[in-house]
């Protein structure tokens, strides 16, 4: 069974496809939305990490300030859709997880060992079953 994610799964809204059948469009957009905001909420996290181990007192307050307007755009674009949340929340920490790792391996030079990968299969796992039963 393929991984099936429709628009009214993730939208609160009343369904506008006949069941059983995929919006491709809608599932498109939510999942470039919460790509979007994973790609926000960790590189939000990790400007903030570099502002607290920043040396120079000039460029911290900097760094903490477009943190913080990153995880701001974060918390709008994960929250402005009015979807089930609750469902929702199952997929969007997998690519949470995936991004963190690559900006960890990539930015932090931290790259996972064997306990997160094996951690993370079970993520991608669980959002694969709540992505698969409605």
């Amino acid at each position: 069974m393929p991984l099936t994610i429709t628009n009214s799964d993730l939208l609160a809204e009343a369904p506008t496809e006949e069941p059983g059948k995929m919006d491709l469009k809608g599932t498109g957009t939510a999942l470039t939305i919460l790509l979007m905001a994973a790609l926000l909420e960790t590189g939000g996290d990790a400007v903030i990490r570099t502002g607290l181990r920043a040396s120079n007192l000039l460029v911290r307050p900097l760094l903490f300030l477009a943190g913080a307007t990153i995880l701001f755009a974060y918390g709008y674009v994960v929250n402005v859709p009015s979807w089930d949340f609750g469902r929702l929340l199952g997929i969007y920490i997998v690519f949470f997880f995936v991004v963190a790792q690559i900006l960890s391996w990539t930015i932090f030079h931290q790259p996972p060992n064997r306990a997160i990968l094996i951690g993370g299969a079970f993520i991608v796992v669980g959002g694969i079953i709540i992505s698969l039963n409605p």
